[in-house]
């Protein structure tokens, strides 16, 4: 539940007016990003193994959660941001800080996964669902090299699929089209999917030792999976929370190097409940972008 007061935002990018004793990668005039999560204890296990995302002190999110003093932590719908510098990060000059801000959270929840299960170009990724992270996950897995099938429920996203570089394109809900991809992909990215959903309609279609990864977190329960599934495939099932400061900052500098761009739409902040508005009604292609 949201603690009011409260300010939202949790994918900002602006420019560093001060800094502490003891900040070493950041200066004063640098453009820099924060992500989901502002804070760790990093003490625990976790976060000495570069996991803070993991960290076992709990999430401290950028916004609604609480700093160790107990003072609340807000975010960037705000002029000014202020926060643990081990959590902020320098923008590489290349990228516009409109582009820049999308990937501390959407960006590097579907860069993180990729990265983690080695997707090169011998991989084949199938990407379900087509939205706001898979669109990142398509921009992604092309530029690590890989044969990217785009997966949605219908025809309607084809099209798209094909601007954002899917190599093949599959309507899920064509049993026969879909049967044609048995033991095809090394990896599944699900960024989405419909209460259809079965386990054994897309495990069977990943190849020995690959990889079924979720970040989609429905509004209803995935439905029971046969253990017998997973020893018959062995696919290995797994999610993904963002990424580590580690993998962010190789993110951005993946980022730049391979100048990926997703499709954004800048809005000035003052319109900020009409782009609320239009995101609930699902009109974003894909992302809207607040600007000061």
């Amino acid at each position: 539940p949201t603690d009011y007061p409260c300010v939202v935002g949790h994918e900002i990018v602006g420019v560093v007016t001060r800094v502490g004793k003891n900040v070493t990668n950041l200066k004063v005039g640098d453009r820099a990003g924060v992500g989901a999560q502002c804070h760790s204890c990093h003490k625990c296990q976790n976060c000495l193994d570069g996991c803070e995302n993991n960290c076992s002190a709990g999430f401290k999110g950028t916004y609604n959660s609480n700093w160790d003093n107990g003072d609340k932590t807000y975010g960037g719908y705000a002029d000014k941001w202020r926060g643990d510098y081990r959590f902020a990060f320098k923008v590489p000059d290349n990228l516009p800080s409109e582009v820049a801000a999308t990937f501390f959270c959407a960006g590097v929840t579907t860069y993180a996964p990729l990265r983690r299960t080695n997707v090169n170009e011998k991989s084949v990724v199938g990407v379900m669902g087509i939205g706001g992270l898979g669109h990142y996950a398509i921009l992604w897995a092309k530029a690590m090299g890989a044969k990217v099938v785009g997966m949605s429920s219908s025809d309607r996203k084809r099209e798209i699929a094909t601007q954002l570089g899917c190599d093949e394109y599959i309507n899920t809900s064509d049993e026969k089209a879909l049967a044609a991809y048995k033991d095809t992909f090394t990896h599944i990215l699900c960024t989405g999917c419909g209460e259809d959903f079965t386990w054994e309609k897309y495990l069977t279609l990943i190849q020995p030792h690959g990889h079924f990864i979720n970040v989609n977190a429905p509004d209803w329960k995935f439905p029971p999976l046969n253990p017998l599934l997973l020893i018959m495939t062995q696919v290995s099932i797994s999610g993904s929370l963002i990424g580590s400061p580690k993998e962010i900052e190789e993110m951005l500098a993946f980022a730049a190097e391979k100048n990926i761009r997703p499709w954004i739409t800048v809005l000035p902040m003052k319109d900020v409940n009409k782009a609320i508005e239009d995101f609930n009604a699902g009109k974003p292609r894909f992302r809207f972008v607040l600007e000061n």
